[in-house]
């Protein structure tokens, strides 16, 4: 759609911009004009001097600015931020060494279940992805080391604090025997048949500290739903879903209810990786289980909202 011509005394000496809008016009000799968002199509106009002729003709549109195009290229740039804020947080995910360790742990247990132990080439990125994985465990054992010895939370009852400690140290323990078992299936320890009993040794621990983590998760579920329903209580007659610490108890909750569901699928894993029941958990089930776990890791190690606001800024 053209736009309408404008009279010439339009066609000021300075030539300022008008606004054309058709099929009527507005016209703004500000310079500094904001172009509003309005249901019509919008020209932004240049005039050059008036030229002779018909007085209808005098204006000589030199540049026209079609304000639904700027509008749009707008959008294509929030669009392109908010891109650039997901690729951010995507960069801030993929950075953590644990990221990586529990997407590899996914490929390694799908690869499992698509084996179901036999031979071929899901087998072999099975046993491949498992070996490449310990790399990133090296040294591991430190951080459950330093959480051995760190005081626990004041108010914790002591069975919670007795299995929690418990759970640490069989998991630094299996964390640090899973590098010998490193070391023996790369070829740096030459005796294989000390390198299986670590082996089995360090998935026992495994399955050890996950028992104990599902009992702490299981504990502290059942103290987050006595100070939940004391706080229900206290906030009688309020919506307490608008009440700040009841949401946050209320997060915390479905945090350890994933937790639990976690450390109980990872002891069938370390039954099936055992063969302490190969009849009922087959290599398929343990690869099941163990995608299923791969992937809650995958969500817990989500950095929070707070990077991405960062970004934007």
């Amino acid at each position: 759609m053209t736009p309408s011509p404008m009279p010439p005394s339009a066609a000021a000496p300075h030539r300022r911009p008008f606004l054309v809008a058709s099929p009527f016009a507005l016209a703004s000799s500000s310079p500094l004009f904001q172009p509003p968002t309005v249901a019509v199509r919008l020209f932004l106009v240049w005039p050059r001097k008036a030229t002779a002729g018909p007085p209808d003709s005098s204006i000589d549109l030199v540049s026209v600015l079609d304000l639904d195009s700027f509008f749009t290229s707008r959008e294509k740039m929030s669009s392109l931020d908010a891109t650039r804020a997901e690729l951010g947080l995507l960069v801030l995910y993929l950075n953590k060494a644990e990221a990586r360790d529990k997407i590899c742990r996914a490929i390694q247990y799908g690869s499992k279940f698509i084996s179901n132990g036999q031979p071929g080439t899901a087998q072999n990125v099975d046993r491949s992805t498992a070996l490449a994985r310990k790399v990133f465990r090296l040294l591991k054992f430190v951080n459950d080391l330093h959480a051995l010895i760190s005081p626990p939370a004041k108010g914790t009852p002591l069975t919670l604090v007795l299995l929690g400690k418990s759970k640490n140290a069989l998991l630094s323990t299996f964390l640090f025997l899973d590098q010998f078992v490193w070391a023996g299936r790369t070829g740096i320890i030459k005796n294989k048949e000390a390198t299986e009993r670590v082996a089995r040794l360090s998935l026992y621990c495994w399955m050890a500290s996950s028992a104990c983590t599902g009992l702490v998760e299981l504990g502290e579920l059942k103290r987050l739903s006595k100070s939940m329903r004391k706080l229900s209580r206290e906030l009688r007659g309020v919506d307490k879903y608008e009440n700040e610490q009841y949401r946050s108890k209320m997060k915390q909750s479905d945090e350890r209810l994933l937790a639990l569901v976690k450390a109980s699928m990872d002891v069938v894993v370390a039954i099936g990786l055992l063969q302490l029941a190969p009849k009922k958990v087959t290599p398929r089930v343990t690869g099941v289980f163990g995608f299923i776990t791969s992937l809650i890791s995958c969500y817990q190690q989500l950095p929070s909202r707070a990077p991405v606001a960062k970004l934007k800024a």
